[in-house]
């Protein structure tokens, strides 16, 4: 090569040195004007129009430079920065030079994140009532309807809902919102924390559902790397933690459905399944929601494969029954991954009771709530179930009664596959529960079972036979009684009662659900649990207004109310003791 051409490309490399360098003010100044354009509200079409503009420019980065640029003389600083322009239209090809592979992605990265907040500026920010009417007195007291304190009016109708327009058209089916989600909406779409205290069946994961999935759509989406196999750090914003995998199923279920109106994803994590396939979901579904138990959420989380570090909206679903279950503290160590109240975090706690374990759970990671309380925060049955209590003398009287009752409830419905022919019976253990289903095959009905024994794969195949009808009878413990949203269970037939009148009242609720009505057999023997059970059972019933048999009247009629573990119980409250009479004397 001559000395002249040498020269002459160096020359050119001075020049493309020199071209790349303004390139770089230039797009800074364009970023800054984007950036403002987005805070003005300016609509992001234009934005979008330039990534897709400049993006078409990068694939020209391959072409080598033939033509000499033009010479430019040397400015000052202060020259430059005047003549450097602020308007946010694309620029032609001809004044937008060359960027490297690096450049091109900051800008990208910058220009989504402008539509992201630009986008969910868009959504208007909710506005409820703040007045209460005669009309919202009136609803609160026909529902007896509890809040503490009174703040926000109950939301009466769905149409409303200030939320998402994307949104609406799916709620639109449901002609008017239940007692739980009218008063936890306004509350929840102000952002904030909320108890709901109410029965089973009454709404409660659309109550969190609607206002948690309206949040995250007015958030922008967390960007990052993947780190090993978890997810993109800070990618979940919205946590719900239930007891069993199946109320996990269920409201994986709705809140995928729900989401998907505006382009959520959910992920469903529990026990009993293999994790390496669930930490694998987490990373390729790019999901935003997550519901899960709380076992399976703590390993997944401890392992760093599930990060909670941005999450934003925290649901417990049934926490007393998690209490219960002695999950209090993996609850604990599950929300210590996730952000405090004061760095914006949400928290909502729905139970069907009020016990001291809850409250005090409640008091711990809840910023001052609202408490909603629909009916008694004390254990209660839902007035709409019909209850029917048979007081049986010899426990073998059981299979002929409930062969009896599952005749007489099929020959009133005799389409086998219409909703209300679904019975659900209940057993206390799993042998039992293998027993009774030999023994309604036996007498020529379609059965399932759902029970501890079972592997995740037959219990899904049970429960979707049971809900599609073809399967009428479904034979489950308790690990079914709660949770559990089958639509229009017909009855529900306690072969033997539970070891507590709490998993009584649950196995009730799931007949009578989304405000139906529905009925409840229970076979009572006054064996051994049973007895000391008796007197907090009539309780219940009493409460809701059913018939206790006389045959009752033998059994102990005792609660016991308060246990200390040093002096046992020590207050005990009568059923239908007489009242007490002074004693004069003359």
């Amino acid at each position: 090569m001559s000395a002249e051409e040498l020269a002459a490309s160096a020359k050119l490399s001075k020049e493309e040195k020199k071209a790349r360098k303004e390139a770089k003010k230039l797009k800074k100044a364009e970023k800054a004007a984007k950036e403002a354009a987005v805070q003005e509200g300016i609509a992001t079409e234009e934005v979008k129009e330039e990534v897709d503009q400049e993006e078409d420019e990068s694939r020209a980065t391959s072409v080598t430079v033939t033509e000499e640029p033009p010479k430019k003389k040397k400015k000052s600083k202060d020259a430059e920065s005047s003549e450097t322009p602020t308007s946010t239209a694309a620029p032609s090809e001809s004044d937008n030079p060359l960027l490297s592979k690096k450049q091109q992605k900051k800008l990208a990265k910058a220009s989504a994140a402008a539509a992201a907040t630009s986008s969910a500026a868009a959504i208007p920010t909710p506005t409820v009532p703040t007045t209460f009417t005669a009309e919202h007195n009136t609803f609160l007291t026909s529902n007896n309807i509890t809040l503490t304190p009174s703040i926000f009016p109950p939301l009466l109708s769905i149409r409303d809902l200030p939320i998402n327009s994307k949104l609406q058209p799916f709620l639109n089916k449901f002609e008017k919102p239940t007692p739980i989600q009218a008063c936890s909406w306004p509350a929840l779409l102000r952002k904030k924390d909320v108890v709901g205290i109410a029965e089973t069946g009454s709404g409660k994961t659309l109550a969190f559902g609607v206002p948690g999935i309206n949040l995250l759509s007015q958030l922008p989406p967390v960007t990052g790397s993947k780190k090993g196999r978890g997810q993109v750090p800070g990618q979940i914003q919205m946590l719900v933690l239930a007891p069993t995998r199946e109320l996990a199923q269920q409201s994986h279920e709705h809140l995928s459905a729900f989401g998907e109106q505006v382009g959520l994803k959910s992920v469903c994590i529990f026990g009993g399944v293999g994790k390496d396939g669930q930490a694998k979901e987490l990373s390729q579904r790019e999901a935003r929601v997550v519901v899960g138990t709380p076992g399976r959420t703590l390993d997944l989380a401890d392992s760093g494969e599930l990060d909670l570090s941005s999450v934003s909206y925290l649901v417990l679903d049934e926490a007393d029954r998690m209490l219960d279950a002695g999950f209090e503290n993996d609850i604990r160590r599950i929300i210590a991954h996730t952000p405090g109240h004061k760095k914006g975090r949400q928290t909502v706690m729905f139970s069907a009771t009020w016990p001291e374990s809850v409250r005090r759970l409640a008091s711990t990671f809840l910023n001052d709530p609202l408490r909603i309380t629909v009916g008694s925060d004390e254990l209660s049955a839902n007035k709409r179930i019909e209850q029917v209590v048979e007081v049986l003398d010899n426990p073998r009287d059981k299979d002929f009664r409930l062969t009896h009752h599952l005749r007489a409830h099929l020959k009133a419905h005799p389409n086998s596959k219409a909703s209300p022919t679904r019975i659900l019976v209940f057993a206390l253990y799993k042998k039992e529960a293998q027993r009774l289903e030999y023994t309604i095959r036996r007498a020529g009905y379609a059965v399932g079972a759902l029970h501890g024994d079972m592997t995740q794969e037959a219990r899904f195949k049970a429960l979707e036979a049971f809900k599609t009808g073809q399967q009428n009878v479904l034979v489950a413990t308790d690990v079914a009684a709660r949770g559990l949203d089958i639509p229009d269970v017909g009855l529900v037939i306690n072969v033997t009662f539970p070891l507590t009148t709490e998993d009584f009242v649950h196995r009730c609720g799931r007949t009578g659900r989304a405000g139906k009505t529905g009925k409840a057999v229970t076979f009572f023997t006054g064996e051994n649990h049973e007895k000391s059970l008796a007197g907090e059972f009539m309780r219940v019933l009493r409460d809701v207004g059913a018939e206790i048999p006389k045959e009752m009247d033998r059994f102990p009629t005792t609660i016991k109310k308060k246990e200390h573990g040093s002096y046992g119980a020590f207050y005990k409250d009568t059923t239908n003791a007489p009242a007490p009479t002074k004693i004069t004397f003359d």
